[in-house]
């Protein structure tokens, strides 16, 4: 059987280029924390998510340090034994991207996101939003379910797949 198009991209992705990618998040990591970008850079994994090349779709690069989320200790005000902490943030950093790109663009709801790449410092996101009030969404019926009141800030409420992995509610 014939292998499309997708097929070869998802390949190119197990393998890419170092070369190339290094170029890319050298500029990414000295641009913006989120940049819009016309195109997804998966485009296989992009469309297996939901995205579709129409307007109301918009399609997010986000920069997330990486590293250890250890709780800072106290200063002050509390006796030795509740002084000092070990826990450590349990969200997983596709969740913090998720919802960092819900809170700087409120008007919009995330669908989902994937990963692009990381280096020493940094992790990269594409987060898909959707316009739910464009009337081609509206009427879209693959994706309208977005438009209903329930699903309004999902990412934030932990209803995106990602959150509902770190919650432990993803088998």
């Amino acid at each position: 059987m014939a292998n499309g198009l997708y097929h070869f991209i998802r390949e190119a992705w197990k393998k890419p280029d170092v070369e190339t990618l290094r170029k890319r998040m050298i500029e990414w990591r000295h641009g913006e924390v989120f940049t819009k970008v016309e195109k997804p850079l998966r485009l296989d994994r992009a469309r297996a998510l939901g995205y579709k090349d129409k307007t109301g779709f918009i399609v997010v690069r986000v920069r997330i340090k990486r590293g250890g989320h250890k709780r800072p200790r106290p200063n002050a005000g509390r006796r030795s034994v509740r002084m000092h902490t070990n826990k450590n943030l349990k969200m997983n950093y596709k969740w913090i991207a998720e919802q960092r790109a819900a809170k700087k663009f409120t008007n919009l709801e995330v669908l989902n996101s994937y990963q692009i790449g990381k280096d020493g410092i940094n992790y990269f996101y594409e987060v898909i939003l959707v316009d739910p009030q464009r009337p081609e969404i509206q009427n879209d019926k693959t994706v309208n379910w977005v438009c209903r009141p329930e699903n309004k800030k999902r990412a934030l409420r932990g209803l995106t797949s990602a959150a509902k992995k770190s919650r432990g509610l993803r088998s």
